[in-house]
């Protein structure tokens, strides 16, 4: 038997070590009276903008405009 600190954030449980367990090993919780301090959670917000950034070619924004209109007629002919 193992035991383990942790806390629930609002949302889920996080424990404060590693967790040694294996898949659908059972386990049992007991929620205590006592609290721990808050712990600030860092926050890791990524946007496709700034992901994707450092793919952007300057070059090519010109022909981005008309992108579609080309591929289109390349695929379908000018009807």
């Amino acid at each position: 038997m193992l035991t383990l600190e942790g806390y629930y954030d609002g949302e889920t449980v996080r424990t404060l070590g590693k967790i040694r367990a294996q898949k659908n090993q059972k386990l049992i919780i007991i929620i205590l009276d006592e609290f721990v301090e808050e712990i600030p959670q860092k926050k890791n917000v990524h946007t496709a903008r700034g992901m994707l950034a450092k793919y952007a070619d300057s070059n090519l924004r010109e022909q981005e405009a008309t992108a579609w209109d080309k591929a289109v007629v390349e695929k379908y002919g000018n009807v």
